[in-house]
C-alpha cells in the first residue's frame, strides 16, 4: 500500500492558518482587508488581551449572500478570482481565499452578516466546520468574532509575545491601514479604551497626525509625481523626526502595504545628506499602478510583491522627494518639554520602584515574625498585574503602541519584579525619544512661523539673517535675531560648504590619471576575481586600472587625478568592493563619497576658536550652500531656540 495521502480537512487549514495567522495582528488584518473589499465606509475593531482573548471586527459593507456563507471557511473559496488573467490584474486586497478558512481552523468564529439591512443570518464554526446557522438581526454589513485564539494549537500560542508587544503589532496594522484608506472611518478599540479613531474625511495628514502627532503632522511635506506608468503621491516628515528604525516607513501599492528593500533605499536616497546614517524617516508613499505591473502573489501574508520597472519608480521617488526639501527651512527647534516630560516619568518610576521594594522589605519581615500570617498577607499585599503597570500604562500613549521592539519581547505575563520595572522604564523612555508630543504647541506656533518665514534679505537662501554673538567650547557658534538664539556647529557648518564645492570640481574633471612610483597590490578571492574580470572594462572607464600580478592578485600603477592623495588606496578599494556587492560601477557615487572625505578632513575642528568677522564670514557661506541645515553625514549644522523656550527655560512662561 503506498504512504501517500491527502491531508484532513481539518489538519490542511491548520497548516494554512501557520501561514496566514501568525499572530492576533494576522487576524485583524485578514478581517480588515475583508471590509475593506467590502466597500465599507465605517470599520471598528475591538480586542480584548491584545486579541488573545476576543477580537471583533464590525463594518457596513455589502455583507456576505446566504449562499455563499456556507463557502466563506472553505479554503480557496473567493468571490475575487474567476479566471488565470484575474491573478495579474488584482484589485483587492484579498484574493486567496484562506482567511477565514485559516482563522476558524484556530479558533472560534461567530459571523453576524447581512446585505439588505433587514433579513440576517448568524453562523458559528469552528475548527473549520460551520456548527451553527440561524436567521438574525443585524445591520447591513458584517460582525465578526474570533475568540480563543490558538485554543487548538498550544504550541502557536506558546510563542505568542507579551500584551503590550501584540497590542502594538494590531495597532500598526490599523494604523497603516487608516493611512492608506483615509476616506474609511476606522476605530480600534483595547479592552474598552480608544487606541485609534479616524474621522473618515479622506485627507491623509489628518490620518497620520491621529497617530503620530501634531508636531509631526505640522511638519509633513506633500510629494506628488507622475511616470508614463506609476502615480505616486505621499507625505514626507522633515529629517528633524528620523527614526532610529525603518518602522515608519509606509508604502503601499495600489491601497496595499508592502515592504521593498529597493524602494525603502529610493527614500533614504531622497533624503541623501539630510538624514544621519542608521537613522530613518516618517514617510508615506501611496502608489498607483496597472496591477499587471505588480506581483503580489509572493508571499503568503502578501507584504513582500514582485515590480515591473522598478528603476523608474526607485528615480521618480528619489526626485520628488528631493523637490520636496529644495527650497525649505529644515532648522530644526529645541523642544524643551520633551526633557521634562522624560525627567517627570524618571521620577514617577523611581517612587514606584522605592514603594515596590518597601513592600517586599514589609513582607520579608512578616515572614521573619510569623510564617502563617505572612502566606495570608503575600496574597493581600503582592501587587497585581494591573498594579504594577499603573505607572507604565498612566505614561504610554497611542505612539507606545506604534513601536514595539522585537528585542524586549516576553511571553504573554506582565512585570512583578524589580527587574520587570527597569525594563518597563527603559521602554517608556524609549518611547518618548521616539514619539512626539500628541496636542498642538500653541504658545509656540507663532513663533515658528516666525522663523519659517524670515529667511534672509535675499529670497534665495534658507538660512535666516542672524547676528554673531559669541562662541562656546571654541566649537558651536552663537547668534541671534528677533525670533530666537541659534547653534551653529562650526565645523559641521564648514564640512556642508566644503563638500558642495569639492563635488562640484571632482564632477568637471576628466578620467586623467597620474602614475603611482610604488603600484597598490590587491588580493582577492577566486570568486571575486570573477566578478572582477566581468567589470574590468567598467572599471578602467573610471580610471581604475588593475593589472592581474599572479594568482588572485592585482596591481594598480595610477588613478584619476580627483582622487584625494591621502586616500587612494582606501577609495579604490571602495570601488571594487562596490562594484563586488552590486555588480556595477556608480562612479557618482565614489565621487561624492571621495568629496565627503575630503571635505572634512580639510574643515575646522572642535576646539579652534574664531574671531566675530571669521564667524559671520562662515554662515554668510553657509547661507549660499544648496543644502545648508545637514553636513554630509546628516548631523544637524543649525540648532534654534525660540523666544518661547527660552523664557520657558528661565521660568518668565509657566
Amino acid at each position: 500500500m503506498g504512504q501517500i495521502k491527502e491531508l484532513q480537512t481539518s489538519l490542511a487549514n491548520k497548516i494554512a492558518a501557520g501561514e496566514v495567522v501568525e499572530r492576533p495582528g494576522s487576524v485583524v488584518k485578514e478581517l480588515l482587508e475583508n471590509a475593506l473589499d467590502a466597500q465599507a465606509t465605517e470599520i471598528t475593531i475591538e480586542v480584548e488581551q491584545s486579541g488573545i482573548s476576543s477580537i471583533r471586527v464590525v463594518d457596513n459593507g455589502t455583507g456576505i449572500e446566504a449562499d455563499d456563507v456556507d463557502l466563506v471557511f472553505h479554503r480557496h473559496a473567493t468571490s475575487k478570482l474567476d479566471t488565470d488573467d484575474d491573478l495579474f490584474h488584482i484589485r483587492t486586497l484579498g484574493f486567496r481565499g484562506e482567511a477565514l478558512a485559516s482563522i476558524s481552523s484556530v479558533a472560534k468564529v461567530q459571523l453576524i452578516t447581512c446585505t439588505d439591512g433587514l433579513e440576517g443570518l448568524e453562523v458559528y464554526a469552528e475548527n473549520g466546520r460551520i456548527l451553527e446557522r440561524k436567521p438574525a438581526k443585524a445591520k447591513r454589513g458584517t460582525d465578526i468574532t474570533v475568540k480563543s485564539l490558538f485554543y487548538n494549537t498550544p504550541a502557536r500560542l506558546k510563542y505568542v509575545k507579551s500584551l503590550y508587544t501584540e497590542l502594538g503589532k494590531i495597532t500598526d496594522i490599523v494604523n497603516r491601514m487608516a493611512m492608506s484608506h483615509p476616506d474609511v472611518r476606522i476605530s480600534l478599540y483595547s479592552d474598552g479604551k480608544e487606541i485609534l479613531s479616524t474621522n473618515g474625511s479622506g485627507r491623509t495628514n489628518e490620518v497620520m497626525a491621529e497617530i503620530y502627532g501634531m508636531k509631526v503632522a505640522k511638519d509633513l511635506v506633500p510629494i506628488e509625481g507622475d511616470t508614463s506608468d506609476y502615480h505616486l503621491e505621499g507625505f514626507v516628515a522633515k529629517p528633524e523626526h528620523s527614526r532610529s528604525n525603518k518602522h515608519y516607513i509606509s508604502i503601499f501599492i495600489n491601497g496595499r502595504y508592502i515592504k521593498n528593500f529597493v524602494l525603502n533605499k529610493a527614500i533614504l536616497e531622497g533624503y541623501h545628506t539630510l538624514m544621519m546614517i542608521g537613522r530613518y524617516p516618517i514617510c508615506y508613499l501611496n502608489i498607483q499602478m496597472d496591477p499587471i505591473l505588480v506581483d503580489v502573489n509572493v508571499h503568503p501574508t502578501k507584504l513582500e510583491v514582485r515590480l515591473s520597472k522598478e528603476e523608474q519608480l526607485y528615480s521618480l521617488i528619489v526626485e520628488k522627494i528631493r523637490e520636496a526639501f529644495k527650497d525649505r527651512i529644515l532648522i530644526p527647534q529645541n523642544d524643551m518639554s520633551k526633557f521634562e516630560k522624560k525627567n517627570k516619568v524618571l521620577h514617577q518610576f523611581e517612587q514606584q520602584k522605592m514603594d515596590f521594594e518597601r513592600q517586599q522589605q514589609t513582607s520579608h519581615e512578616d515572614k521573619d515574625s510569623d510564617s502563617t500570617s505572612h502566606d495570608r498577607a503575600e496574597v493581600e499585599d503582592a501587587p497585581t498585574d494591573t498594579d504594577s503597570n499603573n505607572v507604565a500604562a498612566e505614561h504610554r500613549d497611542v505612539s507606545a503602541y506604534q513601536t514595539p521592539s522585537d528585542e524586549t519581547e516576553s511571553q504573554v505575563s506582565e512585570p512583578s519584579s524589580t527587574d520587570d520595572y527597569a525594563q518597563a522604564q527603559r521602554e517608556v523612555l524609549a518611547d518618548l525619544e521616539n514619539s512626539e508630543d500628541h496636542t498642538t504647541l500653541e504658545n509656540s506656533e507663532e513663533d515658528t512661523n516666525n522663523i519659517k518665514g524670515t529667511v534672509s534679505k535675499t529670497p534665495s537662501r534658507r538660512v535666516p539673517y542672524v547676528e554673531v554673538v559669541g562662541q562656546v567650547h571654541g566649537t558651536y557658534i552663537i547668534a541671534q535675531n528677533e525670533n530666537g538664539m541659534f547653534m551653529i556647529d562650526q565645523h559641521a557648518a564648514q564640512e556642508r560648504i566644503k563638500y558642495e564645492y569639492f563635488r562640484d570640481k571632482i564632477g568637471e574633471v576628466t578620467n586623467e590619471v597620474q602614475d603611482l612610483l610604488i603600484p597598490l597590490t590587491f588580493h582577492f578571492s577566486k570568486d571575486d576575481v570573477m566578478i572582477i574580470e566581468q567589470y574590468k572594462d567598467e572599471l578602467e572607464k573610471v580610471g581604475v586600472h588593475l593589472e592581474p600580478f599572479g594568482g588572485h592578485d592585482y596591481i594598480v600603477n595610477s588613478y584619476p587625478v580627483w582622487f584625494p592623495q591621502q586616500e587612494a588606496e582606501e577609495i579604490i578599494k571602495d570601488m571594487i568592493e562596490y562594484v563586488l556587492e552590486h555588480q556595477k560601477v556608480d562612479v557618482n557615487k565614489i565621487r561624492e563619497e571621495a568629496a565627503i572625505m575630503m571635505s572634512c578632513k580639510k574643515s575646522i575642528k572642535a576646539n579652534h576658536y574664531l574671531k566675530n568677522s571669521e564667524m559671520a564670514d562662515l554662515i554668510d557661506q553657509l547661507r549660499e550652500a544648496e543644502d545648508p541645515f545637514t553636513c554630509p553625514h546628516g548631523r544637524p549644522i543649525i540648532v534654534n531656540f525660540s523666544n518661547y523656550e527660552l523664557e520657558r527655560l528661565f521660568k518668565r512662561i509657566v
